[in-house]
């Protein structure tokens, strides 16, 4: 049974039939999946969470499928969280989590939205997909598309990461290397959905990639026994992830599942392209296109996100905050990680660290507050960040 009640766009409020293929609102905005929050929450209550799969599909009930049969998996979803000590007390946390989403299929927390995504598509009839990228959601979408068996087109900056190139090709996707940025691959996509008809998957430009990332939230929600933590720290580029933890936990709040204050939402950009930080210190509304983009987190490397009025609303809403950090400093965050608490995480991921750091030291995060901190993907993924200079032994040699 579904509880998808309509499609609606948060900016002019029309609303529009899920059983139906949509992309944007008529005005421009992203569209949103809604739901009859009383209806579910009469239907299902916490406790028969216990026992169901250990992925994203145990939240059934918060997801937008019609039906089963439609789901396409991998296993996606119900990520660990770690608690940290050893970096908490490095960086003077006493209560600092790491949520891995490195463990996720294909690397990186993006399995989500493709999951969800591709399942919905293939509910609708879809056949095939196309999207700009910058590494990691092409991979993660032409590994569920070939599941599936969608036809599926990716554009992505010529220097996105090679393992995500691969991982496209690998699947069997038509794969396009392009001489700039995302929002430039995201003008040649756009191009080819308009002449071949391909339905586009770009970031928010459809409804059920965020129902996908909003899982992170159930699982947070669920995963702290639905005390939530203080404060979430997401590392922000397209921001699919910082709106769907938002979305989730005001919808466990309607139905009464958790009560109380919830976390401020924390978003952190590199400074070589940190729009939302920009807009949010000036106290806009939506940030404005960041010109010489340039950071090694590939993945927050969006100049301007369509959905960027939605992460800020959700920083605002929750009384958070936006932070930047230098390349320098996700270096050092990669490092002290592994050092610490032995886990290689992605750039992205160190980025977030690093702004919990810098976030401690400004005040702005207290020492007892309760920090979780999203690891986007695996470090393994990312094997250039680690520079080798070893020591080669002779056979016989002595250490």
């Amino acid at each position: 049974m579904s509880f998808v009640r309509c499609l609606e766009c948060p900016k002019c409020h029309a609303t529009y039939q899920a059983t139906e293929v949509h992309n944007l609102c008529q005005c421009g905005s992203p569209l949103l999946v809604r739901y009859d929050l009383e209806r579910l929450g009469q239907a299902v209550n916490k406790e028969d969470l216990r026992g169901r799969r250990a992925d994203l599909w145990r939240y059934w009930e918060f997801l937008p499928l019609e039906l089963e049969e439609n789901i396409v998996s991998l296993g996606e979803g119900f990520t660990p969280i770690f608690t940290a000590n050893n970096l908490g007390r490095e960086l003077g946390f006493k209560h600092l989590y790491i949520k891995d989403e490195g463990l996720n299929p294909t690397g990186t927390f993006k399995a989500r939205g493709a999951a969800v995504g591709v399942s919905k598509a293939q509910e609708l009839g879809i056949k095939a997909i196309a999207m700009p990228t910058a590494g990691n959601a092409g991979g993660a979408w032409s590994s569920y598309g070939a599941k599936a068996g969608m036809e599926m087109t990716i554009a992505m900056p010529v220097d996105a990461p090679d393992l995500a190139k691969k991982e496209c090709v690998v699947s069997g996707a038509r794969t396009y290397l392009v001489k700039g940025l995302i929002s430039d691959a995201g003008k040649i996509i756009a191009q080819g959905v308009k002449k071949y008809g391909w339905f586009d998957a770009s970031t928010l430009k459809e409804p059920y990639r965020i129902e996908g990332k909003k899982t992170m939230g159930l699982e947070i929600a669920e995963q702290f026994d639905w005390q939530l933590p203080d404060a979430v720290l997401y590392p922000t580029g397209g921001g699919v992830g910082i709106i769907g933890i938002w979305k989730a936990l005001q919808e466990l709040q309607a139905i009464g599942w958790i009560k109380g204050t919830l976390p401020k939402m924390i978003s952190v950009q590199a400074e070589g392209c940190s729009p939302i930080v920009r807009a949010f210190q000036a106290g806009k509304k939506e940030s404005e296109f960041f010109q010489g983009a340039q950071t090694i987190a590939g993945g927050i490397r969006v100049p301007k996100a369509l959905g960027d009025f939605l992460v800020l609303e959700s920083i605002y809403a929750s009384g958070g905050t936006a932070v930047s950090v230098s390349d320098e400093e996700i270096k050092a965050a990669v490092q002290q990680v592994a050092r610490t608490e032995g886990m290689f995480i992605c750039p992205e991921g160190a980025a977030a660290i690093a702004g919990a750091q810098k976030l401690l030291n400004s005040g702005f995060l207290k020492p007892e507050e309760r920090v979780v901190v999203l690891n986007t993907g695996s470090g393994l993924k990312y094997p250039e960040l680690v520079e080798l200079d070893l020591p080669v032994l002779e056979k016989e040699a002595e250490i």
